[in-house]
């Protein structure tokens, strides 16, 4: 079985973090993924580690990390793999896939354009 992870920064703002869990769920209902969790790296519980054991009690034999990231920037070039190794040291064995970030996939540019089109069509407020 494949258990998916969706690894975002974290924050201190714990409206942020929520909003990174909502679309990690949406994305779970979306893809059909039954085995999933959310990891956050700083800030946030749960740890990549400690989302990785959940699944891997649940039946997990394969991991993919999403890193929900725009860029492939230092965290993700430093931080996320000396993570994984450590991770891969506890759980021989388990396969762990990490996917590019955001950066790069074709949708960003749409996402752009619908909210410079939201905010032409909102009302100028005067201060």
């Amino acid at each position: 079985m494949t258990g998916v992870i969706i690894f975002a920064h974290g924050s201190s703002v714990s409206s942020a973090n929520e909003a990174v869990n909502a679309v990690a769920r949406q994305a779970a209902r979306d893809g059909g993924f039954s085995l999933f969790e959310t990891a956050f790296l700083d800030q946030a519980t749960p740890t990549l580690r400690e989302a990785v054991a959940s699944l891997v009690d649940r039946g997990a034999e394969r991991i993919l990390v999403i890193p929900y990231f725009l860029t492939l920037g230092i965290h993700l070039q430093r931080d996320l793999p000396a993570i994984v190794e450590g991770i891969s040291r506890l759980h021989r064995g388990l396969q762990i896939v990490v996917t590019p970030p955001l950066d790069g996939h074709p949708a960003l540019s749409g996402i752009l354009v619908e909210r410079a089109r939201e905010a032409l069509q909102a009302p100028v407020v005067q201060s």
